[in-house]
């Protein structure tokens, strides 16, 4: 399916290298205040360019690090927002919000080689086993550029959740086995110049959400999370509080750490989680040809952001 949510319905469409990808975005109240700066800021972070106004050191770290290694086709498209419907003078209107991004920097011809071959790592063989049939225009609908339309909804859901109090805020943490984040544009870099990829882990923090939210069985707080960030293209793990280092520790030396919820229910403190994303398997030095990342990590910061603030609206 193509929907996530149901208190506000996320709908997600288009294909890699169609006209367009967009989204369709119901349950949003009328009154709403959209900061555009904002998602134009969060599509740029996703994409690795450069934003406007950034003249801070931070902000330069942030734009060299998303930036090392990116595909040609995240720097040059220019992921412009055209609305449809659902908003007027920068006020939602109650309806459902329609969106489309335009595919600017489409080359399908660029992956013709794919229409009679299976890319090891990728779901070109599983959905052709599914449907019959499969867009090869460089993954089609498998391809992160769908993820451009949630950082979109995403942004809605964070301006709609600060009113309330709540933030959410993720960074990335670790790039292969490096940990300093000073080093991981480097590091990023080398696995580029040797046409190869590397993996790296997101930390997602959550304040202000109340205690309460969420079910003690079937409906876990932590399982809409789960479900949500597991659905980000290349990410192949969660956990949140103790997560899985927690093993390694006695019961007496861990139990006061939460990762703020207990039960499946939020307890009013901040909640942490982590999430993993694999090397992208496209890569020239596994012979495949194409635009690719040496790092996806790097691009999943907004998304994973987005997809949480998108879980979190259904709460509260």
């Amino acid at each position: 399916m193509n929907v996530f949510g149901k208190k506000w319905t996320f709908t997600s469409f288009g294909e890699s290298h169609g006209a367009a990808i967009g989204g369709v975005l119901d349950g949003v109240p009328a009154g709403l205040h959209i900061d555009f700066d904002m998602i134009r800021a969060e599509l740029d972070k996703r994409a690795g360019r450069r934003q406007q106004g950034g003249n801070t050191e931070a902000t330069r770290s942030q734009y060299e690090l998303a930036y090392a290694g990116e595909s040609s086709r995240a720097k040059n498209e220019p992921d412009e927002v055209e609305w449809l419907s659902g908003v007027m003078d920068g006020t939602t209107l109650g309806t459902p919000i329609a969106f489309i991004i335009r595919n600017k920097d489409a080359r399908p011809e660029d992956y013709e080689y794919l229409k009679h071959h299976y890319r090891v790592g990728h779901a070109d063989r599983v959905y052709e086993i599914k449907y019959g049939i499969r867009d090869w225009r460089g993954g089609g609908r498998a391809s992160a550029r769908e993820t451009a339309a949630r950082v979109v909804a995403g942004c809605f859901a964070k301006q709609s959740l600060r009113l309330k109090g709540i933030a959410v805020h993720a960074s990335l943490i670790q790039v292969g086995a490096e940990t300093n984040p000073d080093k991981f544009a480097d590091t990023i870099a080398a696995y580029q110049r040797d046409g190869d990829s590397i993996g790296g882990i997101v930390e997602c923090r959550i304040s202000g959400l109340p205690a309460g939210k969420g079910e003690p069985i079937f409906d876990k707080l932590q399982a809409h999370l789960a479900y949500a960030v597991m659905s980000i293209n290349a990410c192949k793990g969660f956990e949140y509080g103790t997560g899985f280092e927690g093993v390694t520790q006695p019961g007496s030396a861990i139990n006061h750490i939460s990762g703020g919820i207990t039960g499946g229910i939020s307890d009013g403190t901040d909640i942490i989680f982590r999430c993993v994303f694999k090397p992208t398997p496209s890569t020239p030095k596994a012979g495949v040809k194409g635009r690719h990342d040496a790092c996806v990590a790097t691009r999943a910061v907004p998304i994973v952001e987005a997809m949480t603030a998108l879980t979190l609206i259904q709460f509260v």
